[in-house]
């Protein structure tokens, strides 16, 4: 998938690139589970942080690399979503309003923090050294979106109107910039993930980030990148589709279904064990379920998932 980045400002865990005067993507190779992209906004006054980072190891590396950019303090942090690779480190950013959509808060509170966090208790990934986190919502919401200024630059933070990667997907925005924070509706170079959203909702949100007209595009995991990332993302969640609609009418589980499909293009994409969520995720909707209906079981989908990767657990290196 395409990919491109600026001038490199600090050093692993994290790097971050200025893709615009004063505006950062702070991206953590190599984008696979629970490790994700921020970003900041390094203002005069203050600074305006997006989404925090999985582990507290990984969260204060991304607190010193933007102590190297600005001595301004962390005045804003959004969350782009739920997840715990964008929520987990909210706890280390206690200067700073904590924005997102309601759906937001409610699921990172209901999901809670490692080890006993509902995904992590599940066992399905390699073991991490999480580190000492509390948990941290967000304690200003909104429901369709709210306007943010790095001094005089307005920054957008919208809901995407549907479930699609989770429940709870917002993007950030920059229309004088043409950047945009896209969270995980988009990954570069990784597989995308729809258990806890919808297939049709993804499908829909995603095309309709073409019409921000961005020029630069700061995906969830993986590389910065330009707008045709978006059709990159598109035809991996087409491809889902058609792969569901052909597997259930054969009368293959999902599971079965994304041992027997070929990736084809998609076959270098990380985390292809991802293949299989998805497809329990594109069934329940061929079954008539709302978008973002609960799985009924979700700890059958990681199963499944840790079953197509030979048994292992899944790799994740956070």
């Amino acid at each position: 998938m395409s990919a491109g980045s600026g001038d490199p400002v600090g050093a692993l865990p994290g790097v971050a690139h200025e893709v615009s005067d004063g505006i950062y993507a702070y991206i953590q190779p190599d984008g696979t589970w629970w490790i994700n992209n921020c970003g900041f906004l390094a203002g005069r006054s203050g600074v305006i942080v997006v989404d925090s980072c999985a582990t507290e190891r990984r969260t204060r590396a991304l607190r010193e690399v933007i102590g190297r950019v600005s001595p301004a303090p962390v005045r804003t942090l959004i969350n782009t979503h739920h997840h715990g690779d964008h929520t987990h480190g909210n706890c280390l950013f206690d200067t700073a309003t904590i924005v997102a959509h309601d759906r937001t808060r409610q699921a990172v509170l209901a999901e809670g923090t490692p080890p006993t966090s509902r995904l992590i208790a599940t066992g399905s990934w390699e073991p991490v050294d999480w580190g000492v986190l509390e948990v941290a919502p967000p304690f200003l919401t909104y429901t369709d979106g709210v306007s943010v200024y790095s001094d005089d630059l307005r920054c957008e933070v919208r809901y995407v109107g549907t479930p699609a990667h989770t429940t709870n997907d917002s993007t950030v925005w920059v229309p004088d910039r043409k950047v945009l924070f896209a969270g995980d509706l988009l990954f570069n170079a990784g597989t995308p993930f729809l258990v806890m959203g919808s297939l049709a909702g993804a499908l829909e949100a995603v095309e309709a980030l073409s019409g921000y007209g961005a020029e630069t595009i700061v995906p969830g995991h993986g590389p910065v990148a330009g707008p045709e990332l978006i059709g990159d993302v598109l035809r991996y969640l087409r491809f889902v589709q058609q792969v569901a609609a052909e597997a259930k009418s054969a009368g293959l589980s999902p599971l079965a279904a994304a041992r027997e499909v070929d990736l084809g293009e998609f076959a270098d994409l990380t985390d292809s064990e991802r293949i299989v969520g998805n497809l329990h995720r594109a069934y329940l909707e061929l079954d008539g379920h709302p978008r973002g209906a609960p799985l009924s079981d979700p700890r059958e989908v990681l199963a499944d998932m840790v079953a197509f990767n030979g048994g292992r657990p899944l790799s994740c290196h956070a």
